[in-house]
């Protein structure tokens, strides 16, 4: 079983090393693979080509569909495996669109990678199968909130969020457009009893000039309540490009 992939700016697939922009291993030298397609259209997504081809209606800010074909690369694990092995980091983060859609291939790769540290960036919404699961390190969750577009039933399912919150590998991590999304995140983390300290709170946007601003509202609110604050290192130091 062969991985899609998502292509970097030549066409040939987006993998890569550079240093993690988010979350709790934000500054780490990493290599990183991108896969393709997508359980979720996020209205904001800056990773649309991984899923919003031709044909795919689903709502985007931007309104642009993607040529499938110009894309989407194949390669099988074993060659997945020689690309990442040939980057200097040993840590890998896998990211998508939704990697844990292709758990299967990915176990394949996996396998082969016995000296690197794998880091799993996931929407919270696909439960790992439990052959990669075992390779897995370190998952961040990132559930989408309201304002993504999402339909809740879809975005938010309570049994995996569940699942994640039990899982001391998972960190969670959410995107804020607007001060009341913190709101939506409290509300989530009580229910689903997720502690503060594995929270981060991570403003929207694609350019540095929108996430300064944001981060001027968010930092007091993560001070308040109790919540790590991320930013997006890549944007500051590459903007919002491919292989980043």
């Amino acid at each position: 079983m062969n991985l899609v992939l998502a292509t970097d700016d030549t066409g040939g697939p987006e993998i890569f090393a550079s240093l993690q922009g988010e979350g709790p291993s934000a500054g780490k030298p990493c290599s990183f693979i991108r896969l393709s397609r997508c359980n979720l259209a996020c209205v904001w997504c800056d990773t649309a080509y991984t899923w919003r081809f031709a044909g795919d209606n689903r709502p985007h800010r931007d309104g642009v569909a993607y040529d499938r074909k110009a894309n989407q690369v194949s390669l099988s694990p074993l060659e997945a495996a020689r690309a990442i092995d040939r980057l200097a980091p040993r840590r890998l983060v896998i990211t998508g669109g939704e990697p844990l859609l292709q758990a299967a291939a990915l176990a394949e790769m996996a396998l082969l990678l016995p000296d690197h540290a794998i880091e799993v960036e996931t929407n919270g919404t696909v439960e790992p199968s439990a052959k990669f699961d075992a390779f897995v390190e370190q998952y961040t969750v990132s559930p989408k909130l309201a304002h993504s577009g999402n339909p809740a039933d879809l975005a938010l399912p309570p049994e995996r969020l569940a699942a994640w919150a039990a899982d001391t590998r998972a960190w969670f991590k959410f995107v804020i457009a607007a001060p009341e999304d913190v709101a939506e995140v409290r509300a989530l983390c009580d229910v689903h009893h997720i502690p503060a300290y594995r929270v981060f709170l991570m403003p929207e946007g694609t350019d540095s000039a929108t996430l300064r601003a944001r981060e001027q509202w968010l930092a007091p609110l993560c001070v308040e309540h109790g919540y790590r604050l991320s930013d997006r290192l890549h944007i500051h130091l590459y903007g919002d490009t491919r292989g980043t």
